[in-house]
């Protein structure tokens, strides 16, 4: 067996498991799940449609590449939405069975095993991160989140002898779980120490289009046309980014998504998956042309997660500590005045009031003497409102129990 295998850990829902195996909920409430992050609004009608109407693909095998008209419909979109210039869509863009498979994949096209290879994570983090590491023959270094940086990775506190070793840099902007968004120095900064220490940044970018406020998140590609990056002899060079329609377009089942950006790193990605037999089924593929094509369904949902987080992150401020993220459908909050840990918090809520909430130290590892996910939940606000705000009542009346058995 791969002795790669031995270093993982459980995921973070096997964890949650474990945590509720010996309890007995409380039958007076019904199962409301705050805890995975799965997008629970309505998938579209036109793209179920798309499906229905492409249903004649499933006799053909797919090409690693895909087809010319969803290559063109992602390029089409990120010019679109990042006022780039025109990308190529046979050498910049790839689609992908969802962002969870590439992100992981990647790492083991980018990764020399035989090196001694770091790979950056922030911390808190989305596990495949770490698993995608460990599984190429590399090691983590986390780079924790930091509330007073607008829960911001501080990577000027990395030793230069750690960014020696560094082959492969992820992000996530938005974050998850934070919601945190990288600014334009940030991103100066970072491609900076890529071109000094030659590591691929790998930015996971599939909350892009929940945010919260009236500017959309800064991306990475963007950044880097900003910067003048897209107009180099290498353009983008050492960057891809992922994306997919799981959140955007309310379709997690389809596992629809991208990669783009350097055509160097994506040549070299392409040929891994053609071996890997990545491959996306032609009826999808057309489904997600029409995803793509469409930015109205998107405002819609934007609009519903929007009034949600407007209804529910005030009642919830009342007995703890949380605020509006950046972006994101994830609200990060503090139960440390609660006076329990964020275990005993998401143990004894389930039980008391059948809610699910993600303890924060599951999402995190303990790096550098602490463990930045101590003491927070993470929330996942993906049903629709009613639901969501039964949730926040049912957390506010614990809370209070809470505060009136300390005094």
């Amino acid at each position: 067996m791969n002795p790669h295998l031995d270093q993982l850990q459980p995921y973070p829902f096997e964890k949650l498991r474990q945590l509720f195996a010996e309890v007995t909920v409380n039958p007076e409430y019904s199962a409301i799940s705050l805890g995975m992050g799965e997008p629970k609004h309505p998938t579209p009608p036109f793209i179920e449609q798309a499906l229905i109407d492409n249903l004649a693909g499933l006799a053909t095998y797919p090409t690693t590449i895909g087809s010319p008209a969803l290559r063109a419909a992602i390029a089409g979109w990120l010019e679109r939405r990042y006022g780039l210039p025109a990308l190529d869509p046979a050498t910049q863009v790839l689609p992908v069975n969802g962002s969870r498979e590439a992100l992981f994949a990647l790492a083991q096209t980018v990764i020399d095993p035989g090196a001694r290879a770091l790979v950056i994570s922030p911390n808190p983090f989305y596990q495949i991160y770490e698993g995608a590491a460990y599984l190429a023959g590399a090691e983590p270094y986390f780079v924790n989140s930091d509330p007073d940086r607008n829960f911001g990775c501080d990577y000027d506190s990395v030793p230069a002898a750690v960014w020696e070793r560094v082959q492969l840099l992820f992000l996530c902007s938005p974050g998850n779980p934070t919601g945190a968004t990288l600014t334009l120095t940030d991103w100066e900064n970072l491609f900076a120490l890529s071109e000094r220490h030659d590591f691929v940044i790998a930015a996971d970018e599939c909350y892009s289009e929940i945010y919260h406020g009236e500017q959309a998140p800064l991306g990475a590609l963007q950044a880097a046309h900003i910067l003048g990056l897209s107009s180099v002899e290498r353009p983008y060079a050492r960057l891809v980014v992922f994306s997919s329609l799981s959140k955007r377009s309310n379709v997690p089942g389809m596992r629809s998504g991208f990669v783009a950006g350097d055509a160097e790193v994506l040549k070299k990605f392409l040929l891994y998956r053609t071996y890997h037999g990545g491959a996306m089924s032609p009826t999808v593929q057309a489904a997600s042309v029409a995803a793509w094509n469409d930015e109205t369904h998107v405002e819609e949902n934007r609009a519903k997660y929007r009034a949600k987080f407007a209804a529910i992150t005030p009642l919830l401020r009342q007995v703890m500590q949380v605020e509006l993220p950046d972006a994101g459908f994830y609200l990060w909050a503090d139960v440390s005045r609660t006076g329990l840990t964020d275990t005993q918090f998401a143990q004894r809520l389930y039980r008391e009031y059948n809610v699910t909430v993600l303890p924060g130290s599951f999402l995190a590892r303990e790096a550098h003497g602490i463990n930045p996910g101590s003491n927070r939940i993470r929330m996942a606000l993906v049903a629709e409102a009613e639901e969501g705000l039964e949730a926040a009542r049912r957390i506010v009346r614990f809370c209070h129990t809470l505060t009136a058995h300390t005094q």
